[in-house]
């Protein structure tokens, strides 16, 4: 049993920047791959990012050269630094932990960007 919080969302302009946290506790291991996704209204959900425990990611096309993926083992969080935002990122951002073929998610966190 594991619950994740994120935190981080809101309001930026074209080309800003923001920074995601995915807080994991109850029985949350180091072993979880952990991943990032995002839902834009009337759209389907779709990745974003993904860190395993030795820090190898993974990055949706879309997304690469602009967001970077991390986790602090210590802290049992993962973080989604966003870079030179556009409006297309507007979307509910999920945190996932994935673990023996069972996904976990967070409740989600509103980012918006502005042209």
């Amino acid at each position: 049993q594991v619950q994740l919080v994120e935190s981080g969302g809101g309001l930026v302009q074209a080309g800003g920047s923001l920074k995601l946290s995915c807080a994991a506790s109850g029985r949350f291991l180091i072993s979880y791959v952990m991943g990032w996704y995002r839902q834009a209204p009337g759209k389907q959900r779709e990745f974003v990012a993904s860190i395993t425990s030795g820090g190898q990611t993974s990055y949706a096309e879309s997304v690469k050269g602009r967001f970077a993926i991390s986790r602090d083992n210590a802290q049992n969080t993962v973080y989604l630094q966003m870079n030179n935002m556009k409006p297309e990122d507007t979307a509910v951002y999920y945190c996932a932990a994935s673990r023996m073929g069972t996904n976990t998610w967070g409740q989600g966190t509103q980012v918006t960007v502005s042209s």
